[in-house]
């Protein structure tokens, strides 16, 4: 038997993050959309609320125990509040929990404490590739052992904050099999093209990276020579992603929600129309079931449980279909005046979009 009511601690920390979330990340969303930019201290705020910080052992600068449930938690109420500057906020993550699941004790030891004791600084990983069927299994870009030495090759897209990053973890293809590589973005090879301009999450910077016959050592592999599994990893991407897409189809929907109850047409609140009341328990409903599907997948991935892995992803391909729907429906309740800046759920129904393609972006 599983419950997800959260303990004290966890319950102080998911309340700041909600105040952070509506008090900050919300009124700012739609000028740092409109301009493409953080405004100053906004994601060091949330960085400083420590949810990275807390899931890391104070033998790493860290103050508390990894829990993949409370990072679920989080990440789906900063969504809540504006998915750029929960991705930006999150950023970290991309670099630090890997290492701290499969990496090994010396690359613990040196890379942790100067990600966690810090301001928040643009540690970052690249993992997607520009290509139709891009698969996190079947990565074209490769790594070869030459050597002493590994030489990696290949493309990468929406790596975030590439072109600040002090380091980033490259994922590529060693014999068949996803690994995870240390890279300074300063070594020779390295290569980040000018920033992406996407459909949504405008705020957050993405860049493409391009990798030729970059060379770098043995222990720079995640957890060296031994290398390590992916699914952990692949699974925190994915129960991460699940909880944002509530987040945001969250926010679509008490938006379109409260909108229909008090808009009139014709002396009838549209909600009292019976097409737009199906449509609000509809988005409701698929929203409550993805919620759980991701909240479960986190538990599972706490207990270790072997069907963790299958779990994160179901939830994570059900919050693709389910964040689409639900911005696009609320943006037809708001009907001409969903299509207008004037109103987030366009915003919010364009960040929905992304889902399917964001693999890599987030970590709990």
């Amino acid at each position: 038997m599983y419950s997800f009511t959260p303990t004290e601690e966890q319950q102080m920390l998911l309340d700041a993050v909600r105040r952070y979330a509506e008090q900050d990340l919300r009124p700012a969303a739609r000028d740092a959309d409109e301009k493409s930019e953080f405004p100053p201290g906004l994601i060091e705020k949330g960085w400083e609320l420590g949810i990275l910080q807390a899931s890391i052992p104070e033998e790493f600068d860290g103050f508390g125990d990894y829990s993949a449930l409370t990072g679920v938690l989080a990440a789906e109420i900063m969504a809540y509040g504006d998915l750029s500057s929960a991705f930006a906020v999150m950023t970290p993550n991309l670099f630090a929990l890997p290492i701290f699941f499969s990496g090994s004790e010396d690359q613990k030891k040196e890379y942790l404490p100067a990600v966690i004791a810090a301001e928040w600084k643009p540690y970052t990983a690249a993992m997607i590739e520009p290509s139709f069927n891009f698969d996190p299994g079947e990565l074209s870009t490769t790594a070869v052992l030459k050597g002493d030495s590994y030489l990696i090759s290949g493309e990468k897209t929406y790596v975030p904050f590439a072109q600040e990053a002090e380091m980033i973890l490259v994922y590529a293809n060693l014999d068949g099999e996803t690994q995870g590589f240390i890279i300074s973005r300063d070594t020779k090879g390295v290569s980040i093209g000018e920033r992406q301009k996407t459909l949504g999450i405008h705020a957050c910077p993405l860049y493409p990276i391009t990798l030729d016959k970059v060379k770098i050592p043995l222990n720079q592999r995640l957890n060296g020579a031994e290398g390590h599994d992916q699914k952990s990893i692949l699974a925190s991407y994915q129960v991460a992603l699940s909880a944002m897409a509530v987040g945001v189809a969250q926010a679509a929907f008490e938006y379109a929600r409260d909108y229909a109850k008090e808009r009139e047409v014709f002396g009838v609140k549209v909600a009292q129309k019976q097409a737009i009341a199906f449509m609000i328990a509809e988005m409701g409903t698929e929203i409550e079931a993805i919620r759980l599907l991701a909240w479960e997948a986190a538990w599972m991935l706490d207990e270790g449980k072997e069907e963790a892995g299958r779990h994160a992803y179901l939830a994570y391909n059900g919050a693709i279909d389910m964040v689409m729907m639900v911005t696009d429906q609320a943006v037809q309740i708001l009907g001409g005046h969903g299509y207008i800046r004037e109103h987030p759920v366009e915003m919010w129904m364009r960040n929905g979009r992304g889902f399917a393609a964001f693999t890599g972006l987030a970590m709990v």
